[in-house]
């Protein structure tokens, strides 16, 4: 029944003089349906009756499964969402223990994830996202939403709608220094934006931040007989002066213009080379203004985890969702290795659950779905700001939304910009002909879907045919699955050779020679007594950037059903029993 399940969301009532962004499509989003979530692995113990979750999924998914057991309950929600930014990410994968070769064989970029929207798809996807995380927000809770200059002005205007611009706090000016590209036509691009919004405009968390005092602060400071720094000082309530000591002064407050955190440099110990990564003074400063320790911190664009990495650090419970498989291992690889460096872990929250939300072993990424899916079918493919994915024998070819089952609110995106003046020209010349041809390529889907088209459709003649490919998937040569050899030799568990093929695949495009299978390897997890059901890893093999995994490990004696979970440097994982 869990299944059937629906949430209704609270209407904002209608005021006089309310601005509101309209574009083509925009459709109300008054309910959700539950979605249920599989347990895959857990690391770590609970405290206090509370165990931190990452979801692997699409996050409106994610979202709508936290309303059962979180509505309400979310203290602070940081999101870094796509920017439109018209690129393509991409993660840098370096081969271990080869080093910087003086060709760059050794290396290659794996794309991660596509910003390239059309405006009204982006606006419905960024406005479905926002109404259920007010849901999710405790009534003392707070929202920043990271962005630039690409959609800024829409996306104030939709937290405005969904939040009320009563609710706005902050618009915060981060001002990233470093090397300034000449441009030709304009200023260069040196900030980003952060809006700030409560859950309601009088009871919210907040607590004040200070900046240390600078060099030029100190300066104006003389010293005592006693060695202590103090100046002189104008009493603001009158009587003359006043002395004030350095050691009282908490430093200058922290206004909404930051330009003291620096972008992650390319040496620094957090960087993960994970694209669009966040520094981690950036979200620390975010979350110790608006929670205390023990709240609740929450990301659904997740990225490479600094939200949760720096909630763990400050004592607050965490959740995170990302639709990438390469986040979720960078993510869940990050924080293994913060909780094992953690001196004192009686205040903090360092265990945590791993979760797919839906169907989500198909593919690592959308980007990747979306190519591989056209090379399999062999769709001639257009361009991705276009309204089709390409053509296939004659027929316009629409990818919906993968790793996911295709609803009917899916198809409004594809409704509103169908190109109608043509299909009427096309009518009146042929009224007996189909005015379009369309297939749908989808990973299962609502059974009245190509029904519910045609009868909104039903003015015009359409021909639509519907792809599944989970039902046809043994057709398609989407993913080569990876191999391993791994024995027990007496006490000892030994991995003898691992050959992720989509990886090994890659390198013999850059004719790279790989003599160690661990070259190739970016952690290992071994759980040595598997349930069958949930993975509870004893062995978290993470080494750092420049080591590799070990590749042999004691066997306890206690030990029964193994379990071995080895991820590769494109984040692909092999889980094998043994």
């Amino acid at each position: 029944m869990d299944g059937q399940m629906t949430f209704e969301f609270a209407q904002r009532p209608t005021i006089k003089g309310f601005p509101e962004l309209r574009w083509t499509g925009k459709r109300p989003y008054r309910t959700t349906q539950y979605f249920p979530a599989q347990l895959r692995e857990r690391y770590g113990k609970e405290k206090d009756g509370w165990i931190n979750k990452i979801f692997w999924g699409d996050n409106l998914q994610v979202m709508s499964h936290m309303l059962k057991e979180y509505r309400g309950k979310i203290d602070l929600i940081y999101i870094d969402p796509p920017f439109d930014s018209k690129a393509d990410y991409k993660k840098k994968i370096e081969v271990k223990g080869i080093g910087k070769a003086e060709t760059d064989s050794s290396s290659f970029e794996e794309k991660q994830y596509g910003d390239i929207w059309t405006n009204d798809e982006y606006l419905q996807f960024m406005y479905e996202r926002l109404l259920i995380m007010k849901e999710l927000l405790s009534e003392t809770g707070s929202i920043y939403l990271h962005c630039d200059w690409h959609r800024s002005s829409f996306l104030r205007l939709l937290l405005d709608e969904v939040f009320g611009s009563e609710n706005f706090r902050n618009e915060i000016v981060w001002s990233y220094f470093g090397f300034k590209r000449a441009t030709s036509k304009k200023f260069p691009q040196k900030h980003d934006l952060i809006y700030s919004y409560t859950k309601n405009s009088e009871n919210y968390t907040w607590n004040v931040q200070y900046r240390p005092h600078s060099p030029e602060y100190i300066k104006r400071f003389k010293k005592d007989e006693n060695g202590r720094l103090y100046r002189d000082d104008v009493n603001p309530t009158g009587g003359g002066t006043r002395i004030i000591y350095l050691d009282e002064v908490q430093g200058d407050i922290i206004d909404s213009v930051w330009s003291d955190i620096p972008p992650v440099n390319p040496v620094a110990k957090e960087r993960c080379n994970y694209p669009t990564q966040k520094p981690e003074k950036l979200i620390e400063r975010i979350i110790n203004a608006s929670t205390n320790e023990g709240d609740i911190v929450f990301d659904c664009f997740m990225g490479s985890g600094t939200t949760q990495a720096v909630a763990m650090k400050l004592g607050r419970k965490f959740i995170g969702a990302d639709i990438n498989l390469g986040a979720i291992q960078t993510t869940t690889k990050r924080l293994i290795t913060i909780a094992d460096s953690l001196e004192d872990v009686s205040d903090k929250y360092t265990g945590f659950e791993v979760y797919n939300v839906n169907n989500y072993d198909f593919f690592r990424n959308p980007v990747e779905a979306r190519d591989l899916l056209i090379e399999a079918l062999e769709v001639q493919p257009f361009p991705q700001s276009g309204i089709w994915d390409g053509e296939l024998d004659g027929r316009m070819v629409k990818i919906m939304p993968v790793n996911r089952i295709a609803t009917k609110a899916d198809l409004e995106e594809l409704k509103a910009n169908l190109p109608y003046k043509t299909y009427e020209k096309r009518k009146e010349e042929n009224p007996n002909q189909p005015v379009e041809r369309i297939t749908i390529v989808c990973m299962g889907h609502e059974p009245d879907l190509k029904a519910a088209l045609e009868a909104e459709l039903s003015g015009y003649k359409l021909d639509i045919e519907i792809v599944d490919i989970l039902r046809d998937k043994a057709d398609l040569q989407l993913k080569r699955e990876a191999e391993a050899e791994i024995v027990r030799e007496g006490n000892k568990l030994v991995i003898r050779a691992f050959y992720p093929m989509n990886l090994m695949q890659k390198l013999s495009l850059q004719k790279e020679f790989v003599e160690d299978w661990r070259q190739l390897v970016e952690s290992i997890m071994i759980d040595w007594n598997y349930d069958g059901v949930v993975m509870q890893p004893t062995i978290t093999n993470v080494p750092g950037k420049n080591e590799m995994v070990l590749g042999i490990y004691d066997i306890p004696e206690d030990a029964g059903t193994i379990k071995v979970k080895i991820t590769d440097l494109l984040s692909e994982s092999l889980e094998m029993e043994v």
